[in-house]
């Protein structure tokens, strides 16, 4: 009598854990016009996306976004990052990102230094008129156009810490808590300005594609089980 063929044996889940999974940090390489408030802010942003790193290049007291924008496409390009770069990435490092962070207010240059961005593979993070606008967002919406001078007085009515004159910055820890609701009031305000027909307009702000670029990369890069 022939023999029964053994059943095959079935697969048993593995009771291990998986190791955790994530991307490599992510670099964000920040040139911006200012010394404390920009600053102080992007330092704030890291404290809580901790698998995200970010460099923060101040260019205090220049405050002209052509110049901005020239020291972020240097170094884009020695970071091999633009495609003009000759240095070759290693693949992890494709992944990093130039930001120019300047403020349209009244100086000159602003929309070729833009473009002179954009063609290089940098990313811009502008505000109109300044970047006080942006923390403003943090707390309220905020659509009537300004100066520079009435902004800033606006943000220190909400954050009584802030002092432009004495180069006080508000309390960010504070203000990063509630970076998606500027992040949100920012899409709308350029949704607006979009419909003015004027989207570079008093009062706008690209601030918040950054802060929500750093925030994805950061939940990529945290360990994850399966």
């Amino acid at each position: 009598m022939p023999r029964r063929a053994k059943a095959g044996r079935r697969s048993v889940p593995s009771l291990r854990r998986r190791r955790p999974q994530r991307e490599p940090k992510r670099r964000f390489i920040l040139y911006c016009e200012g010394m404390n408030t920009e600053p102080g802010y992007f330092r704030a942003i890291q404290r809580t996306c901790s698998s995200a790193f970010i460099s923060v290049e101040p260019h205090g007291g220049i405050g002209v976004p052509m110049t901005i924008a020239k020291a972020a496409v240097a170094r884009a390009e020695s970071e091999g990052l633009t495609p003009r770069s000759r240095r070759r990435k290693h693949s992890f490092e494709k992944q990093d990102q130039v930001w120019a962070v300047f403020d349209r207010d009244e100086h000159p240059e602003f929309q070729p230094a833009v473009l002179m961005c954009e063609h290089s593979g940098v990313r811009v993070a502008r505000s109109n008129p300044c970047f006080e606008l942006w923390l403003i967002l943090h707390d309220r919406d905020y659509n009537r156009p300004n100066h520079r001078r009435q902004v800033q007085a606006d943000l220190k009515a909400l954050r009584p810490e802030y002092d432009p004159k004495r180069a006080k910055t508000p309390d960010c820890d504070e203000l990063v808590r509630r970076v998606e609701n500027a992040e949100q009031r920012a899409t709308a305000q350029l949704r607006a300005r979009e419909l003015d027909g004027s989207p570079y307009g008093n009062p706008s702000t690209t601030v918040g594609t950054l802060t929500r670029t750093i925030r994805e990369a950061d939940a990529r890069a945290r360990p994850r089980t399966n």
